[in-house]
């Protein structure tokens, strides 16, 4: 892999209402996106890290947006007609919650209460 280097992630959601979840990520939490083809829209996520934790059940892959301030991150949305479908909890290594996408599923959000790798330099 002489001079290859990896640089960025693709994440995938799978929806039951691709296009509102779309809209959704696009006109509520204002992510900047591409339409590469045909209506197909591809986000710009904020920075991201990667973490891989033990387990003895099947192996999953879960997905959760971090912000700075979850109260406050979780009042703006509201005021935008966002459901919060897991209020704020504690788990210690940070603050929880979830908001629901308008195909029914959960979002996770969480304010990291652990060192971050996301703003690490290369």
């Amino acid at each position: 892999m002489a001079g290859a280097t990896i640089n960025g992630a693709h994440v995938i959601l799978y929806s039951r209402d691709a296009d509102a979840d779309r809209a959704f990520i696009r006109d509520t939490l204002g992510f900047a996106g591409i339409d590469s083809g045909g209506g197909w829209l591809i986000f710009k996520l904020p920075p991201a890290e990667i973490a891989v934790h033990p387990t003895d059940a099947e192996a999953k892959h879960e997905f959760y947006l971090m912000c700075d301030d979850i109260e406050s991150l979780l009042a703006a949305l509201t005021a935008k007609g966002v459901e919060v479908s897991r209020p704020i909890s504690d788990e210690g290594w940070g603050l929880l919650a979830s908001i629901r996408l308008p195909s029914g599923s959960d979002l996770p959000l969480y304010e990291p209460r652990h060192p971050v790798a996301y703003d690490l330099d290369p």
